[in-house]
């Protein structure tokens, strides 16, 4: 009998987690060890930073689910693994020094927030967050309280975007934004507010995916002329090529792509913060630091890609994207989702003259990331029955869709539906288009988006429960 364990239920962890428990529950140990015995629907934070959704909605226990498919839970936080012998070390409040022991481990542990990066940035400082479900309740009593200042005849000034020079996750702030713009107008109050865009994005659009294009009717539309046109709309002002420094009462810090430095005045802002690696200590059997045979300095965890290539030849090897995501040095350790260290940025990166980087990070959330745990999934249980891991599929061969939400109402609101095919750009296979798939890569805005942002919601709250037809809806 296989030891599979797997660190962390997110979107990643929890996919790859049914699949496992399906596949191998009756002949193998699954364990799932997650800081929290709760799974949480991240994408809709959005609508409970605005007030929209009640927090209960997005999550919903894992022990019952974990039950059904004979999933062991062991709910605590990883704090170290060793590579050698094969266990992970967990505190919990009541076993502070619990080992799990392990055959196969894929490690899904999401993002570390790194707040400390910007002096004065995230809750308890000097501005909001919607990347917990705690953060996105204490944003919506703080939105809700700018309301009412609104409410009796004050101005005010909203900054929403990305709160470090190497920030990714631009989508969530972009949703995060259209979602405040359509509340406001709900209220007759958007009049009242200067809605701002503050972004390290070489482009507007970008989102840290080297922006796309598509054709629609004979014409070729960009990103930044699709996103440039519902700002427009919108009223919103926006900046680019700007990485924030600091935060300060009401005021924000910047440095853009020139060296030029600046301030933004805000009386709201929600920033997404820098990602980085979850803390994890890697030792031996002696207590020798295995650190660099397993994570790279940011903390995310190494695995099948090609590393070190300057972003110019990275740009032109798709291959250099991993396919399995399984580490080279330890073969049985796996990653999936933010976990798993991207070989290099997707977007162009930036440097100033001052030598100052300006470069938005690889986003691997959502769509990407239950992908990925499927994948890994797979992979460990055909090993373990056939001797065979056959699946593979990089980035850069990836199709996802992103829907984005600019307002909730299923009567009038709106989403902004992204197709993209690949992920990461393949210019050998695609050089007249981007890089993307002319025939898939897709953008829309609309009511029908609306309508499918919601089904998501509902369809994946099903699926990541395990409920009957699980299997049936796609990552």
């Amino acid at each position: 009998m296989a030891r599979i364990v797997i660190v962390g239920a997110g979107f990643a962890g929890q996919t790859a987690a049914l699949y496992l428990g399906h596949r191998l529950a009756r002949d193998h140990q699954v364990t799932m060890i997650n800081a929290s015995d709760q799974f949480y629907f991240i994408p809709s934070f959005v609508w409970v930073g605005t007030g929209r959704m009640a927090p209960h909605r997005t999550h919903f226990p894992l022990a019952g689910v974990y039950k059904r498919f004979g999933i062991r839970l062991e709910v605590g936080r990883a704090v170290e693994v060793n590579p050698v012998s094969g266990w992970v070390r967990v505190e919990r409040h009541d076993a502070p020094d619990l080992r799990v022991e392990y055959d196969q481990l894929l490690l899904a542990t999401g993002p570390r927030l790194n707040f400390d990066a910007t002096p004065g940035l995230g809750p308890g400082r000097h501005s909001q967050s919607i990347c917990t479900l705690s953060h996105a309740v204490e944003a919506s009593h703080a939105y809700l309280e700018e309301v009412a200042r609104l409410e009796r005849g004050e101005r005010r000034r909203f900054l929403i975007g990305t709160g470090h020079p190497g920030a990714t996750c631009q989508g969530a702030a972009f949703e995060y934004i259209c979602n405040i713009h359509r509340d406001l107008v709900a209220r007759r109050l958007r009049d009242r507010v200067d809605l701002r865009w503050l972004s390290n994005e070489a482009e507007l659009g970008d989102f840290g995916i080297q922006g796309l294009e598509m054709v629609k009717g004979g014409t070729r539309l960009s990103s930044e002329q699709f996103i440039g046109a519902a700002f427009r709309d919108m009223g919103v002002s926006w900046q680019v090529r700007t990485g924030v420094t600091g935060l300060d009462a009401g005021v924000a810090h910047w440095r853009d792509y020139e060296d030029h430095e600046g301030e933004t005045p805000f009386d709201f802002a929600m920033l997404i913060p820098q990602f980085t690696g979850v803390p994890l200590k890697v030792c031996g059997d002696a207590g020798e630091d295995l650190s660099s045979t397993l994570l790279n300095p940011a903390g995310f965890v190494l695995v099948d890609g090609i590393y070190g290539l300057p972003w110019s030849e990275l740009a032109q090897r798709p291959e250099a994207w991993p396919a399995q995501y399984q580490n080279p040095t330890w073969r049985n350790i796996h990653a999936a989702g933010i976990a798993f260290a991207p070989p290099g940025p997707i977007s162009r990166p930036h440097v100033t003259p001052g030598g100052f980087s300006i470069t938005a990070a690889p986003p691997r959330t959502g769509m990407v990331s239950g992908i990925i745990g499927r994948l890994v999934a797979l992979n460990i249980a055909d090993k373990l029955q056939t001797g065979h891991s056959p699946h593979s599929e990089r980035m850069s061969e990836m199709a996802a869709a992103c829907i984005a939400s600019m307002g909730d109402s299923l009567w009038d609101g709106s989403a902004a539906t992204i197709l993209i095919h690949p992920v990461v750009p393949d210019h050998r296979k695609f050089p007249d288009s981007g890089g993307r798939d002319p025939f898939v890569t897709h953008m829309e805005m609309g009511l029908a988006g609306a309508w499918m942002k919601r089904l998501i919601h509902s369809t994946f709250m099903h699926k990541l429960q395990g409920r009957p037809g699980w299997r049936l809806i796609p990552e």
